[in-house]
């Protein structure tokens, strides 16, 4: 009885494949070394190979060159056809057409990119894709596998910790700024830390921002007044423009709001640090030309020259980051 694995062990090297058809095209050892671009030893020793596998001599020589057996002749037509099954398997690959496509994307993000990344993402979608839906879903803790199991094609934000199998692209990077109404009433072109210590402030408890700020916070031991907590950015421009409250936030963020709003942005006067925007994405759909296609409107759009970079996530024990340039 053959072992199972017995057939799979004789396959044919497809180097061999192409050498038994070279040398039954052009009936020279000499030919057929420069038709593969191998020397005439390499051809010899894999002919001998090639015949011990197919148990035959397959080439006799001859005053007219190398003359194929009958079991050459035989064999050669299915060899060709192997060839070109090998020849289409790679170059199988599947194209997209972001002008005909008919799919979902499902991108990850916080709501501060609901109004500063969303609409434009979704004006050239609209635009170059007609046929492309987009999806927003929250970014959080489930986000790295939500982008591994294929939920989720792209996360847009900032992740302090992502598990190895993750690429990341920076796309821009973030300071703070302090949003206020207008016409407040104490704060006109500058804010000062007495400022900032004196005046009610609403916060956003949301995101890994959040967790920035209320670091900077304890750091320099400063514990404002905070008159009202909000879950997200929804109702805050309403809130500052027709409050006295502070609100401290991204720039990006607060520069949106500012504008569509009538508010005023002020440099914030604590020191907190700051982070960059990137984009993740999984490992398993890094050369899968539709999530390429979007990742690369993400960095057209939003990506900024002094952060220019491609980076795979290292495993955590070691703590590092094998560098890839975009």
């Amino acid at each position: 009885m053959t072992h199972p694995h017995h057939a799979e062990t004789n396959l044919l090297a497809p180097r061999l494949l192409r050498l038994f058809d070279a040398l039954f095209t052009t009936g020279s050892v000499t030919k057929a070394a420069e038709k593969l671009g191998q020397s005439q030893p390499t051809i010899s020793i894999w002919l001998a190979r090639l015949r011990k596998e197919l148990d035959d001599p397959l080439f006799v020589r001859s005053a007219e060159g190398m003359l194929p057996t009958p079991r050459a002749e035989a064999l050669i037509g299915t060899a060709r056809q192997a060839l070109e099954m090998l020849r289409r398997l790679a170059e199988l690959r599947t194209d997209f057409d972001p002008t005909t496509a008919k799919r979902r994307f499902a991108i990850c993000m916080t709501d501060a990119s609901h109004v500063t990344l969303l609409p434009s993402i979704l004006a050239h979608v609209r635009r170059v894709a007609p046929g492309v839906r987009i999806e927003a879903t929250q970014i959080g803790a489930d986000t790295p596998r939500m982008l591994q199991s294929g939920e989720a094609d792209l996360a847009l934000g900032y992740i302090s910790d992502l598990d190895a199998g993750h690429f990341q692209q920076a796309l821009f990077p973030q300071d703070w700024v302090c949003l206020v109404n207008a016409k407040h009433a104490r704060i006109r072109d500058r804010m000062t830390v007495k400022d900032f210590r004196r005046e009610a402030h609403v916060f956003i408890r949301s995101g890994t921002g959040h967790q920035l700020l209320a670091g900077a916070l304890e750091e320099q031991k400063m514990a404002p007044e905070v008159a009202l907590e909000l879950p997200g950015f929804l109702g805050l421009p309403a809130i500052v423009g027709t409050t006295d409250l502070i609100a401290t936030l991204p720039r990006h963020i607060g520069e949106t709001l500012a504008h569509y709003y009538s508010l005023r942005v002020l440099d914030c006067p604590l020191a907190i640090a700051g982070f960059t925007v990137k984009q993740y994405w999984h490992a398993r759909f890094h050369h899968d030309l539709a999530s390429q296609w979007l990742r690369g409107l993400c960095a057209e759009l939003f990506q900024q020259q002094e952060v220019r970079g491609l980076h795979r996530s290292a495993p955590p024990k070691k703590r590092t980051r094998r560098d890839l340039r975009s």
